[in-house]
């Protein structure tokens, strides 16, 4: 898999890199400001803020997701957004739970722009 890492990564690669030891993620691909990680907490979520926004797109199992005091119940498919900096933790996870995270973009997150008039 050497040279593709930041346009190809199988799903058989982030599993085995889960499995490999302790590690809660697995970064399959690479490239620029984005990462793509498999992300499987266990017993208890430990994230703090994270210096990039971020996408999570749920891959199995269930999970209660909060962020910035809100809290809703995701499963297989469900998208969440997380911005730079922002407090979020899933808790009540299932034993078979995992996500994939897209990291991307400057430290501090991307500014939204202004509403086009």
């Amino acid at each position: 898999m050497t040279g593709r890492k930041d346009w190809f990564a199988p799903l058989a690669d982030y599993e085995a890199g889960l499995s490999a030891g302790p590690a809660r993620f697995h970064v399959g691909l690479a490239h620029g400001s984005m990462t793509v990680e498999l992300y499987r907490p266990q017993g208890t979520d430990l994230q703090t803020p994270h210096r990039q926004d971020e996408i999570y797109i749920i891959r199995q199992g269930t999970a209660r997701f909060e962020r910035d005091g809100t809290s809703v119940q995701v499963g297989p498919g469900d998208s969440l957004f997380v911005p730079a900096g922002m407090e979020h933790r899933f808790h009540d996870f299932s034993a078979d739970f995992d996500t994939w995270v897209v990291f991307w973009g400057p430290a501090g997150g991307e500014q939204e722009k202004p509403d086009a008039d």
